[in-house]
């Protein structure tokens, strides 16, 4: 048997392990079901890979946001219409001058090991953790102290206006004081053990085989509705394919080009909306002898056919990019940009700018040669790096493709800034100054998941910096247009198409309540309260 099928074998025994906990164990008194119905609820979702990280606020991974999100609780929630919602903050005040913030929390909520929570582990996060999460920085240097005059009751000292406060906050899960006070905060065992508040408990981890989540039986916001949540590792597309249509799991994330096995079959659905915008984007590194050349660049992102990508690269399940910010910003997107008449596919018109600019074509058919680098097991992304480099070679831009791992795609892109030219799949997230600015802000000590280019620019800094020290919405929306008018003159990041990029799907027939999220599901988790088991 091939190591493949092998692999293929061993999920799908995994799964169906899960199934048979399905047809025949008993809640025992769990309080899953009706009275009537002993049988245990679960609930199944397949993924690529092992977690490296339970911990949310220290690991910054897709898999790492969703488990936090199930066992974990934030102050406040965000919809995704980006409206605040009370979680273990039941209100907040602030002052007549706006310079204190008060929170009153909930009262009886314990973590998972019963000891209560507190006041003081919201300070604790304040103070010790939130800095380490990556949007958590702004938010805490925006505090000049913390006062707790009792269990319920968090004072924030403040000592400017931040823009995305709330927007921000609602990304900060907490963590309990008493496990990692004291210890190293990213080495402690907690980490891949998490003790939080929310609805679901880890009950096991076998890496390469599976997580498995129990419900939390003392939930403080109700009864959640799934037993037990089961999730198969299973790195193979085409295995997570066939167990999501024969209803062996009930979501898995599948490629484009299998999205087409779906129609027809109505228990079968794609999440076509993502909870935040998700793109998938190009930088461009102007320490590169050809890409430091503004001109030249805005003729690289010419080349880019997004209308190609779109239909052909993702199947058609995504939509090209038309300016710097998708529709769901609209509030702070820049209408006067339009890619298709700012930077339009024109190979005529871009071999002409090229020879304008002093590059040629040489005897062997190039101008010159970049080097692209992207992830290799994000399908959308290769598929797009594979068809840019037929478009640039249109063009006499020669491409090395290099597909990397994630670990090493950020130290070559983000801390060595060995790349030309970097394919990424990202995610928008609720305001412009978290998911956005960060990639056009200047970035001079190299941080991951920020701009890689070289390019630091006083007018940019300026923006970004006026769009996030003002709560007001349409100040911030000036300052959001300026800085897309100065990126649009630079052109050293943008998005290609819009998509929900890792096309996740689920099938219905176990669970009503997978396919939209409730109004006050927080960071896109499941509806653990509302979903509706069907047998």
């Amino acid at each position: 048997m091939s190591d493949s099928r092998k692999t293929r074998f061993a999920a799908l025994a995994v799964v169906a392990s899960a199934a048979l906990l399905i047809a025949g164990c008993s809640g025992g008194g769990s309080g899953g079901g009706d009275a009537a119905d002993d049988v245990e609820h679960v609930y199944i979702d397949a993924i690529q890979a092992d977690p490296s990280s339970f911990n949310p606020q220290l690991t910054n991974s897709p898999a790492t946001t969703a488990f936090g999100a199930a066992v974990f609780d934030t102050l406040v929630g965000i919809t995704a219409e980006a409206d605040i919602f009370p979680m273990l903050a039941k209100s907040w005040e602030f002052n007549e001058d706006n310079t204190t913030l008060t929170f009153d929390l909930e009262q009886d909520v314990t973590w998972h090991d019963g000891e209560p929570f507190t006041a003081a582990d919201v300070k604790f996060n304040f103070e010790e953790i939130m800095e380490f999460q990556t949007y958590g920085a702004p938010l805490v240097n925006s505090i000049d102290s913390i006062d707790t005059p009792d269990d319920h009751t968090v004072v924030l000292n403040l000592n400017s206006n931040y823009g995305p406060f709330f927007e921000t906050l609602a990304l900060q899960v907490l963590i309990p004081q008493h496990i990692y006070e004291g210890t190293d905060y990213v080495t402690n065992p907690a980490n891949m053990a998490p003790i939080g508040t929310g609805p679901m408990k880890l009950e096991s981890f076998s890496s390469g085989a599976e997580v498995v989540l129990v419900k939390n039986e003392g939930y403080w916001r109700g009864d959640v509705k799934v037993d037990r949540a089961i999730y198969p590792v299973m790195g193979d597309t085409n295995t997570r394919a066939l167990a999501l249509i024969s209803g062996e799991v009930d979501k898995a994330a599948i490629d484009a080009s299998q999205l087409d096995q779906l129609v027809g079959k109505p228990e079968l659905v794609h999440l076509e909306g993502g909870f935040f915008a998700q793109g998938v984007v190009v930088e461009m590194n102007a320490r590169n002898e050809y890409l430091s050349n503004p001109e030249v660049r805005a003729l690289v992102f010419s080349a880019l056919d997004r209308d190609k990508f779109a239909s052909a690269a993702l199947a058609g399940y995504g939509e090209p990019a038309d300016g710097f910010f998708p529709d769901s910003l609209g509030w702070a997107k820049d209408e006067s940009i339009d890619f298709a008449k700012d930077f339009p596919y024109d190979p005529d018109a871009i071999n002409e700018g090229l020879d304008a600019a002093g590059y040629p074509v040489g005897a062997d058919g190039t101008r010159f040669t970049l080097n692209v680098k992207y992830i290799s097991n994000l399908t959308d992304t290769v598929a797009i790096a594979e068809q840019a480099k037929s478009m640039l070679a249109d063009v006499g831009i020669g491409v090395n493709l290099e597909s990397v791992t994630s670990e090493i795609f950020t130290d070559q892109v983000y801390v060595q800034n060995n790349f030309d030219l970097a394919f990424l799949r990202t995610t928008v997230s609720s305001d412009p100054g978290l998911g956005i600015a960060r990639w056009y802000a200047c970035n001079p000590d190299n941080i991951a998941a920020r701009n890689p280019s070289g390019i630091c620019d006083e007018e940019i800094e300026a923006a970004v910096d006026g769009a996030n020290s003002t709560p007001e919405r349409a100040e911030r929306a000036a300052f959001f247009a300026d800085m897309q008018q100065r990126a649009k003159e630079l052109i050293f990041f943008a998005p290609l198409v819009w998509t929900n990029a890792s096309f996740p799907s689920v099938n219905t027939t176990r669970w009503d309540g997978l396919v939209e999220p409730d109004a006050d599901t927080s960071t896109g988790n499941l509806n653990w309260l509302t979903m509706t088991w069907k047998g």
